[in-house]
């Protein structure tokens, strides 16, 4: 089911409740805080209800529902419970043209009230299409224990300024990246606020404040949580978004709307752009006055070629930043419970690739060390063969840790002797060899092996 969430309007609007009972309460009072004119045909009515009829806080026609009562209404909601009057009040305002809910009664609803966090202004509706309220109603009370009290009085300090800064600056690129520099920073109504300061400073000043940059950002293993906080708040600013071919459409997504979200990376060593396209992209768009995330899959700084992006844009002189992320070979152990470094078997973690792991020789004292290879490849028994003949023995144990960190990971535990074995796995992936595996293996084969406890 496709719905529309919209935000409605109903300020000195007329809007008729049927029924006059617990359910109808519920909704009186999310409708009423809308300056909704409220009228109530029931023919009893709770306290609660009498009260604020007495009050003039809503009118109260005690006796049953007639369709007259739908004329030259904007919603209708229907709460009595009568099955047979509330269908006769959807259906009569259906012919009506009229906006109608029946409560409770999903196939007989136009709309449907959402679960709202509020704070001030903002206001968050959660809505699961009748599926379940409950869901909801849990999600509304989880969001609603992590948004800041204050950020009602913020935003209405914010709205103010966006409306001075639309008064005051033309439309385009630069007043939309100012609005969103904003959005980030705390407001107050003193002249000395830097925040207004910031907003009133001529447009082309604020670009050559070094708004207008290259982030080197992580994008860590592929799950959207892992993202740092920094990440996620450059994501939702930037202007420019360049991103390798591993970062999964779910962090994207993340992006702000309007943003030019283009794909530079490699698959199989397959390239789709150029370093030096992708150097000349981040150049000239931060000439352009525009905010650039270079996003790259895991932390920036492993194995990702930041040092030919890094000494194109200082040659440059453009100014960067690096976000660090969380590399992938830091998910797969995690995915495995394995630390990588321990004092009864693991003192230092080497970090290498595929190519390096086979071609740089390692010296067998180095056995006591967690070896961890990015992009080891489809022949790993060429690998394994490797270590194998610079003395590592057959029984080293191994753990190949496909796509970590995201719904379809894979795990496959094994030894050096029978690597090349190993069935493919998708890509990408990560290998994890060293004797700090051998009881986080056991461990795992022990979770994997017990039977499922009884409620």
């Amino acid at each position: 089911m496709s719905l529309l969430p919209v935000f409605l309007k109903l300020d000195g609007r007329r809007g008729l409740l049927v029924g006059a009972g617990a359910v109808a309460l519920d909704k009186i009072g999310s409708l009423l805080k809308t300056g909704l004119r409220l009228r109530v045909v029931a023919p009893d009515a709770k306290p609660e209800v009498r009260q604020l009829a007495i009050e003039g806080k809503l009118e109260w026609i005690q006796r049953p529902f007639e369709l007259s009562d739908l004329d030259g209404n904007f919603l209708v909601i229907a709460a009595t419970n009568s099955a047979e009057v509330n269908e006769a009040v959807y259906r009569g305002a259906i012919e009506r043209g009229i906006l109608a809910n029946s409560v409770d009664d999903p196939p007989h609803c136009d709309f449907y009230f959402g679960s709202v966090v509020s704070r001030g202004a903002l206001q968050i509706a959660i809505s699961t299409a009748g599926e379940s309220p409950a869901v909801a109603q849990q999600l509304r009370r989880e969001i609603d224990e992590q948004l800041p009290e204050d950020i009602g009085p913020w935003l209405q300090n914010l709205g103010r300024l966006r409306r001075e800064v639309l008064a005051t600056h033309p439309r385009g690129e630069a007043r939309r990246t100012l609005l969103h520099q904003l959005a980030q920073r705390q407001v107050c109504d003193a002249a000395s606020c830097p925040s207004r300061q910031l907003a009133f400073a001529p447009l082309t000043e604020q670009n050559d404040k070094s708004k207008a940059m290259v982030y080197l950002v992580g994008a860590g293993p592929g799950d959207p949580d892992l993202l740092t906080v920094k990440a996620l708040r450059l994501l939702q600013s930037a202007g420019v978004i360049l991103h390798d071919d591993l970062v999964p459409q779910a962090i994207l997504r993340l992006a702000r709307h309007d943003a030019e979200i283009v794909n530079v990376g490699k698959r199989c060593g397959v390239k789709s752009t150029t370093q030096e396209e992708i150097n000349a992209l981040m150049i000239e768009s931060v000439r352009a006055h525009r905010v650039v995330v270079r996003l790259k899959s895991g932390d920036p700084l492993v194995f990702s070629r930041a040092a030919e992006e890094i000494a194109a844009l200082a040659e440059a002189g453009v100014p960067f930043e690096i976000v660090p992320g969380i590399t992938a070979a830091f998910a797969a152990a995690a995915a495995i419970g394995c630390s990588l470094t321990s004092r009864n078997s693991a003192s230092n973690v080497i970090f290498s690739t595929g190519h390096h792991a086979q071609s740089h020789n390692q010296t067998p004292q180095l056995e006591g060390s967690t070896r961890i290879v990015y992009m080891p490849g489809r022949d790993l028994g060429s690998l394994a063969q490797q270590w194998l003949d610079e003395g590592l023995p057959s029984d080293f144990p191994c753990a190949v840790v496909s796509r970590a960190a995201q719904p379809d990971e894979e795990v496959q535990f094994t030894t050096l002797g029978a690597l090349g074995e190993a069935a493919s796995a998708l890509a990408p992936s990560i290998l994890i060899a060293g004797w700090a595996l051998r009881e986080t293996s056991a461990v795992f084969h022990r979770a994997e092996e017990a039977e499922p406890i009884q409620a």
